[in-house]
């Protein structure tokens, strides 16, 4: 199956649950803290409000652009209203294209479905590294200096995270939504068992231990 994630900055009339069609897998996600990406598994398209709470659209749309891991996502600008102005205003910030809102499930799975999204793009992100860590997304398989480390899915992914986002602490509850893991709810202590798993996995083959404890906070990946 091919994947596609989707971020969505605002409330979705008709839910967030996946949605599978044909060949594709489409995860939604409902994206508050502008600061934390999710683990993204396949092509990406963001949809970003006009109007945001803490900023414009046009900024987090330029923040989009900016950031390595989006900077060649699909950006939807959602509008308040169909507004020649706004639209060109979008479309130099760097959106794709644009729609006017409220957002509505089916209208936006339309949109999605109907941009004949290539197999390329529907693979996501091939391969991150950190030094001499590496993961091979399209393989499923980490290596530390070319060589196998045997890791578990969740471990894997959740590994693939950290790499991403070096030297960011991350909560328990955050990890657990970066992997999709809030239905059915997991126990927040399963992710130390992530984590000792991969601890473990990553001394066998010689890569130290990257993942520091930081006490009441929970995990940060120190990068060499």
């Amino acid at each position: 199956m091919r994947r596609i994630d989707i971020l969505l900055a605002s409330e979705l009339a008709g839910g967030y649950a996946p949605f599978r069609h044909d060949d594709f897998d489409v995860v939604l996600h409902r994206w508050t803290d502008y600061g934390e990406l999710p683990l993204i598994e396949g092509a990406l398209w963001v949809f970003v409000d006009w109007v945001l709470p803490e900023m414009s659209g046009l900024e987090l749309c330029r923040r989009l652009r900016a950031d390595g891991l989006t900077a060649h996502a699909h950006v939807t600008m959602v509008l308040e209203e169909d507004n020649v102005e706004d639209r060109k205003r979008a479309l130099r910030m760097g959106a794709d294209d644009y729609m006017v809102g409220p957002l509505v499930r089916n209208a936006l799975l339309d949109r999605v479905l109907g941009a004949n999204v290539s197999d390329h793009d529907a693979t996501g992100i091939r391969t991150v590294a950190q030094g001499d860590l590496t993961v091979d997304v399209a393989a499923f398989q980490a290596r530390w200096q070319g060589k196998p480390i045997s890791l578990m899915p969740n471990e894997l992914r959740l590994l693939r995270y950290f790499i991403e986002h070096p030297g960011r602490v991350f909560t328990r509850a955050q990890l657990i939504a970066a992997l999709g893991k809030q239905e059915p709810p997991v126990d927040e202590r399963t992710v130390d068992v992530w984590i000792g798993r991969l601890r473990r996995a990553l001394k066998g083959v010689g890569a130290g231990n990257p993942l520091r404890t930081v006490r009441s906070l929970g995990y940060v990946f120190d990068a060499a």
